[in-house]
This record gives structure tokens, C-alpha cells and sequence, in this order.
């Protein structure tokens, strides 16, 4: 089920638990939701770097950081903190009625 804008209902808001991720899949991908510092966000869980799933990692302020390899995200910008050329795969979202909804991809 989607809305008219593409937009399909995940989770309830209150499933989020602050300074939490919570890993799910959606259509085959894997979609991490966080709570840090009263802001929710959706990102693939995937790192860009090597595939490795954040939902391994943890959370430092306003970072997520790759199990992998330490390297640390910015949950703000996306960017990784050493190289700018590395960013986080974000989704659109909102909340309506207490339920997240997400887009997994842009009309063409």
C-alpha cells in the first residue's frame, strides 16, 4: 500500500527508541531507521564504502559509524567525515498518524 506520492507506511513512531536503530527490509532493501537527538532518520543500511551494515555499528553523537572500518557518517550531511565523496543512500519520510511512512525511489 502507497500513497498517491509513492510513499508506503513502515513503522510506528514510537518503535523508534532514542539514541536506537532499527533495521528492517523493505522491497529487498535494507532500510535503518534512527532516533538520535530527538530527530529521526532512514538511510540505507549499507555503508558506500563497503557494503557493510551500519545496524552493526553504533552511534556517537550526531554520527553513525561502519562496524567495518570506524568510518564515520554524518547523520546531518550524509558526508563521511573524512572524504566528502562518500555519502549516505538517505530516504525521504514522514510521519502521519504516529506511522512512519518512507519513498524508496524518486519518479522519473
Amino acid at each position: 500500500m502507497s500513497d498517491s506520492e509513492g510513499y508506503i507506511p513502515l513503522i510506528d513512531e514510537e518503535e523508534l527508541e532514542e539514541g536506537k536503530m532499527k533495521a528492517i527490509r523493505v522491497e529487498g532493501k535494507p532500510v535503518l531507521f534512527i532516533k538520535q537527538n530527538g530527530k529521526i532518520y532512514v538511510i540505507d543500511d549499507r555503508c558506500p564504502h563497503m557494503g557493510c551494515k551500519f545496524s552493526g555499528g553504533s552511534l556517537d553523537g550526531n554520527a553513525i559509524i561502519c562496524p567495518c572500518h570506524e568510518w564515520r557518517f554524518s547523520l546531518e550531511s550524509g558526508e563521511y567525515e573524512e572524504d566528502s565523496n562518500y555519502v549516505l543512500i538517505t530516504y525521504p519520510f514522514k510521519v502521519v498518524g504516529g506511522k512512519i511512512w518512507i519513498k524508496l525511489e524518486e519518479d522519473f
